[in-house]
C-alpha cells in the first residue's frame, strides 16, 4: 500500500510562472556572484530563494506537489538563471534535475526523501566509483565521491557505483540514495571557473543501504526503473546519456548571453584613445557574429529538447537517430557559444582583464561549464557521425 503524501503547493505554476520567477531572480544572482565566488559554494540566500519561490519543483513529482513539467522548460529555467550567474545557475540545474532522478528509484525511497519534507534537496555523484557490499536487506556502500555540485546545500545525496561479490567480482552497476549526514564532505573545490558552484568531494565509509535505496543502473537506462512504470508524466521517462546533456549546455548559453549583454553595457559609451569604440566597423561585426551564434546555440538545443518533450507526451519511444542527435546538438550549441564569448572578450579592453570586471568570470565560467564531459563535442560529432554511417560501435563507445 503506497503511502498517503501532503502535498505543500495547492496549485501547480505553469511555464510562464517559472519564467517569470527566473527572469526576476537575474538582478539578484549577478549582485552575489562574487560572493559565490569567494565562498566557493552558492549563497545560502540564492539557494532559499529557489526553495521559496517554487522553481526547484519544475520537474518533480506532482504526488511530492511538483509541476511535472517538461525538461525544456527546465532548461528554459537555467538558461534564464545563469543571464545572471553561471554558477548559482549550475547549482540550480543540479537540484532541479534531480528530483527527477530520484523519481527513478522506488516510491519507498521517495517517501524516505519526500514523504515529510517536499522540500528535501538532492545532490548527486554519478561517476560509478563506489563499491557496495552484500549484507543482510541492503549493502554497504563505501567510496570517494567527486564533483558534487550544491553538495553543501543538500539533505541527501547519490552515488553511482557496483556491487561486488565476496571474491571481489564486479557485479550490477548501481546508483544508492543516502542522507547526507552519512557522508564526509571534503572542501577540495578550488578551481578557476564555476567556483561558486561548490562542487567538492565526498567519501563514504560503510554507510549501509537498504534494498528500497539502491537504483539498477541497467533498468533505469532502459527505462525500467520502478519510478519509470510508476508515473505518467513524460518528463520521467526521459533517456539519459544523449539529449538530457542539453541542461549543461542551458548554462552554457545563459551565460553567454549574459556576457553579450554586459559587454555592450560596457562597450557603447567606452572610449579607446579618445575615440568611440561602438563606431568601430571591426567590432560591430564581432558583436553582430556573436549575437547570431548564441542565437542559433539557444535555437539548435532546445529544438532537440522540444521534439524529444514532444514524443514522450505521445507516449513513443526516443529514437536512436534522437538520441545521438540531441546529444550532437547539445554539444555543438556549446561549441558556438564558447566562440563568441572568446571573440567579445578578445575585443573587451584591458579593463576586463580586472578582476573586479564580471566580464573575466563570465569568460572563465562559460569556459569550465563547456568543459564538462557531456560536452565534449569530439565524442558528440563522433558518435553521431557512427550513428549515421551505420558503422558498429567500437571498445571506447
Amino acid at each position: 500500500m503506497l503511502t498517503a503524501v501532503k502535498k505543500t503547493v495547492d496549485t501547480p505554476l505553469t511555464r510562464e510562472d517559472v519564467l517569470a520567477r527566473a527572469q526576476a531572480m537575474i538582478p539578484t544572482l549577478r549582485a552575489r556572484a562574487e560572493e559565490g565566488e569567494k565562498l566557493g559554494r552558492c549563497p545560502d540566500q540564492t539557494v532559499r530563494d529557489y526553495v521559496d519561490s517554487g522553481l526547484l519543483r519544475v520537474c518533480q513529482p506532482s504526488r511530492y506537489g511538483g509541476y511535472d513539467l517538461g525538461y525544456d522548460v527546465l532548461c528554459e529555467v537555467i538558461q534564464t538563471l545563469a543571464r545572471g550567474d553561471a554558477s548559482q545557475a549550475w547549482v540550480y540545474m543540479v537540484l532541479g534535475d534531480n528530483p527527477l532522478k530520484l523519481s527513478s528509484y522506488e516510491i519507498a525511497a521517495q517517501d524516505d526523501v519526500w514523504g515529510k519534507d517536499s522540500t528535501k534537496k538532492l545532490c548527486v555523484a554519478v561517476s560509478p566509483v563506489g563499491r557496495a557490499t552484500r549484507v543482510e536487506g541492503g549493502v554497504l556502500w563505501n567510496g570517494l565521491h567527486g564533483f558534487s555540485s550544491g553538495i553543501d546545500h543538500a539533505d541527501w545525496v547519490m552515488c553511482g557505483g557496483f556491487e561486488y561479490d565476496g571474491d571481489g567480482k564486479k557485479g550490477r552497476g548501481l546508483m544508492a540514495l543516502m542522507p547526507t549526514s552519512e557522508v564526509r564532505i571534503i572542501d577540495d573545490w578550488k578551481v578557476v571557473g564555476l567556483a561558486g558552484t561548490g562542487s567538492k568531494s565526498f567519501e563514504v565509509k560503510n554507510v549501509f543501504i537498504p534494498e528500497h535505496r539502491l537504483l539498477d543502473k541497467k533498468a533505469n537506462d532502459e527505462g525500467r526503473a520502478p519510478g519509470a512504470l510508476f508515473y505518467t508524466a513524460p518528463v520521467t521517462r526521459l533517456p539519459r546519456g544523449g539529449v538530457s546533456a542539453v541542461s549543461y549546455t542551458a548554462v552554457v548559453v545563459g551565460v553567454a548571453q549574459g556576457f553579450l549583454e554586459e559587454f555592450l553595457k560596457i562597450t557603447a559609451p567606452r572610449q579607446s584613445r579618445g575615440n568611440s569604440v561602438s563606431t568601430n566597423v571591426a567590432i560591430q561585426a564581432s558583436i553582430g557574429q556573436a549575437a547570431a551564434e548564441i542565437e542559433a546555440a539557444e535555437r539548435m538545443y532546445l529544438g532537440a529538447i522540444r521534439e524529444t518533450m514532444q514524443v514522450l507526451a505521445r507516449n513513443e519511444t526516443v529514437s536512436e537517430e534522437m538520441h545521438y542527435q540531441g546529444k550532437r546538438n547539445a554539444c555543438f550549441a556549446a561549441q558556438l557559444c564558447l566562440q563568441s564569448v572568446q571573440r567579445l572578450y578578445n575585443i573587451a579592453g584591458g579593463r576586463a582583464l580586472f578582476l573586479d570586471s564580471p566580464l573575466q568570470r563570465m569568460f572563465r565560467d562559460c569556459f569550465a561549464a563547456a568543459a564538462h564531459h557531456s560536452l565534449v563535442w569530439e565524442t558528440a560529432a563522433s558518435e553521431y557521425g557512427r550513428h549515421a554511417l551505420g558503422a558498429p560501435k567500437s571498445s571506447s563507445h
